[in-house]
């Protein structure tokens, strides 16, 4: 089968407890062969950052989008997730012949799409779309840390770790939380 115009979607940034959700998209050209593709959670950060540049370079097409805090509390995680989906395929330099999610969920889009389960361990252009989504929200993640220097969000991301959540409870809940996820919800209503 010919994987022409094949476009890959993926999302980093679901679980933290701050933070935007991100999700890339990634059309490859026929035929291409990166070495050393996987879901972008088995590589290692300089690994993910060499092969994101590579991605890039040789991609068909690629496209990275987020939804943010204030709309991952209003509308849930999941509906974000699939905005950030969706903004992102739509702002692909070229339409996709078909759409590969990784996961359960689709976004409404004007292309036929599937979702693949564990699609990130399967698919190349998902497994490109992985490693894009990761390294641009690892990105701001690090932005986010300069700006939010106690919550440790250079090691963790936003994730809730210990490290995290003690912080939460010294430090409190900083605008780049979302208000919407347990633990957080817990302190603000305490």
């Amino acid at each position: 089968m010919t994987r022409w115009r094949i476009c890959g979607v993926d999302e980093a940034g679901r679980g933290p407890l701050a933070g935007p959700v991100y999700a890339a998209c990634v059309m490859l050209k026929p035929y291409s062969k990166i070495t050393g593709l996987a879901d972008s959670k088995q590589l290692s950060s300089t690994r993910r950052e060499r092969l994101a540049s590579e991605i890039k370079s040789c991609a068909l097409a690629w496209a990275i989008a987020s939804a943010s805090v204030e709309e991952i509390d209003r509308i849930n995680i999941l509906q974000a997730t699939l905005l950030a989906m969706k903004r992102a395929v739509e702002s692909l330099a070229m339409e996709p012949a078909e759409v590969l999610v990784d996961g359960l969920h689709c976004p409404q889009l004007k292309y036929p799409t599937r979702a693949i389960v564990k699609g990130d361990q399967r698919i190349p252009e998902i497994m490109a779309a992985s490693i894009l989504a990761k390294t641009a929200r690892d990105a701001e993640m690090l932005i986010l840390h300069r700006h939010f220097p106690q919550y440790g969000f250079d090691r963790h991301k936003g994730y809730p770790t210990l490290q995290h959540l003690v912080a939460l409870q010294i430090f409190g809940v900083s605008e780049i939380h979302r208000r919407s996820f347990a633990p957080v919800k817990v302190l603000i209503q305490s």
